[in-house]
């Protein structure tokens, strides 16, 4: 089964407990809702979860976190481990992402690049539930059991 690991920052406002998350990137996700993501990817063989958590953050936002990190736990998705860390920390929603390839249009034999993440933004936990991917709900359950 495959591995992946995740930073979710946190930021304390007005409006309670905000989440920093990405829009997944590429024509698939364009119109879809709940296309809003942890900031997320897949765990190299032998590395540490954190680590990857950490590296898979830079390569996706172009910045690198710091802070205390918080375990979220994890969740099994129906062909994945999902492991998550929870960061107070305000990183910019100017991102720079990684790219990945592939055919576009469907069958056209021509082949594009497209941002594995295309845009960050800030929700308040209400808002995250109804945008974010429904596999990852249980991790601001998690949050805000963690920031009560």
């Amino acid at each position: 089964m495959k591995k992946s690991a995740g930073i979710l920052p946190f930021r304390r406002s007005d409006r309670g407990i905000e989440i920093y998350l990405g829009h997944m990137g590429g024509p698939f996700w364009r119109n879809k809702e709940r296309s809003w993501s942890i900031i997320k990817g897949e765990i190299e063989e032998r590395e540490d979860p954190l680590a990857a958590a950490k590296r898979e953050f830079f390569e996706e936002t172009g910045e690198r976190i710091e802070g205390k990190f918080l375990p979220l736990g994890s969740i099994k998705t129906s062909n994945k481990m999902i492991y998550v860390w929870a960061v107070e920390a305000e990183p910019s929603t100017q991102i720079h992402s990684n790219t990945f390839e592939m055919e576009w249009p469907p069958k056209s034999g021509k082949r594009e690049r497209f941002a594995e993440i295309d845009k960050a933004a800030w929700f308040d936990l209400a808002h995250a539930a109804e945008v974010i991917v429904k596999s990852q709900i249980p991790f601001l359950e998690r949050i805000k059991a963690l920031s009560a």
